[in-house]
């Protein structure tokens, strides 16, 4: 089977607000349950994938009675006919608070090409060590869903082969399914139907025989759809398998080296330290480039290695041992240099690791040579630039 094919898509109806229906990927905002509060009000009572998802603010309550409700409302609104289907992909065009434009493509995967496990390859790999716990309860809430929501993006080395781009010169020709402005400060999206996807799918199939797809974001919850199209799939006889709807992942295609794009590094604190950690980790790194690390308001430059994934990868190392032998200590994964610096001047017995800026041509090098990176390795954008719950397929 091709690694990507051409999915049916479901959208809600035009005569649903879409401003209110789209929201936010459910892993952002985790520590502000204010944020999931006030966008709970404005979706109150109206259509909305609000109430086809589980925040992972509010994980851990009443998930049995929670995860009911969710695979409920997917039925009723399948019962109610609000969705209208395409046969084709979607060229998503989004504009954020911190970027004019971002172009993606909205395609199904095949999970039989995937793998996120570091001892197994495929052609669409994880770029990220995934936490084995994390992926239980996303299975739980999968496994009877009748429908899927992306949030996962996936990229593309398509250096010499622009596809995303070349298809946005045509995108006045193509049927526009989407304009409107995403709420809590989201930005804006459009959505254009691309019904001839044959030539795209056989571009993509003639790029690599090694590593095709990269995923960018939403690692554990594509690893979660591999883990049930698993425990499915040995269920099924062979002409089952080949066409079963839970075999095709949903996901959102980005050029790495889309404009648009930004890679941005996250940043390590840990809590409850001393010089101890300074200096194992001064012992350990060593190269051409710079790493600022931060005590109080002090800032401690010391030397690093010049290729930041070969950095991350050794400073996540040293801190899980050291973790490990100082239980008294906790460690926060934190985005933009500024919050850094602010938490750890005002947090006694701290130190603040500020990560490397990174370089996208060298990611792909890297997950080919080595694997997977540590966790919390970069992040794709601001928190208000994650994917929102627009789309969706059916999975059952």
């Amino acid at each position: 089977m091709p690694l990507v094919t051409t999915p049916i898509i479901l959208l809600p109806r035009p005569s649903i607000n879409k401003e209110t229906w789209a929201v936010i990927a459910c892993d952002q905002f985790t520590s502000e349950p204010e944020y999931w509060e006030q966008l709970k009000s404005q979706v109150d009572n109206v259509p909305s994938t609000y109430h086809m998802i589980l925040p992972e603010a509010f994980l851990e309550d009443h998930m049995d009675v929670q995860i009911a409700k969710v695979n409920e409302t997917m039925n009723r609104y399948l019962r109610n006919n609000i969705f209208q289907e395409y046969k084709g992909f979607l060229l998503v065009e989004r504009k954020t608070p911190f970027v004019k434009r971002r172009l993606g493509l909205i395609i199904a995967i095949d999970l039989e090409e995937y793998e996120f496990e570091p001892n197994k390859t495929g052609r669409i790999r994880a770029t990220e060590k995934t936490v084995p716990e994390r992926i239980p309860p996303r299975v739980e809430i999968r496994q009877k869903a009748p429908i899927e929501l992306p949030h996962v993006l996936v990229l593309v080395d398509d250096y010499n082969d622009r596809i995303i781009e070349e298809l946005y010169h045509q995108h006045k020709q193509l049927e526009l399914l989407y304009n409107f402005n995403l709420n809590m400060n989201g930005g804006h999206v459009k959505g254009y139907f691309v019904k001839n996807t044959t030539p795209i799918i056989d571009r993509l199939e003639a790029m690599s025989n090694d590593i095709s797809l990269i995923v960018g974001d939403g690692n554990h919850s594509l690893a979660a759809a591999k883990v049930c199209w698993d425990n499915l799939k040995v269920k099924l006889n062979d002409q089952d398998r080949e066409t079963h709807p839970a075999r095709y992942a949903l996901v959102e295609m980005i050029s790495l080296y889309d404009e648009g794009l930004t890679f941005e590094p996250i940043h390590r604190i840990i809590f409850d330290t001393d010089d101890t950690l300074l200096s194992g980790l001064k012992e350990l790194l060593s190269g051409d480039s710079k790493l600022s690390v931060f005590k109080g308001n002090e800032e401690i430059i010391i030397p690093a290695p010049s290729n930041p994934f070969t950095a991350i990868k050794l400073i996540q190392q040293y801190l899980d041992d050291y973790l490990e032998k100082h239980q008294a200590s906790s460690i926060d994964f934190i985005h933009g240099i500024k919050n850094l610096k602010t938490l750890v001047a005002k947090t006694p017995h701290s130190i603040a690791i500020s990560m490397p800026p990174l370089d996208r041509s060298l990611l792909l090098p890297y997950i080919r040579e080595f694997g997977v990176l540590p966790r919390k390795s970069f992040s794709l954008g601001e928190a208000e630039e994650k994917r929102y719950y627009l789309e969706g397929k059916r999975i059952l």
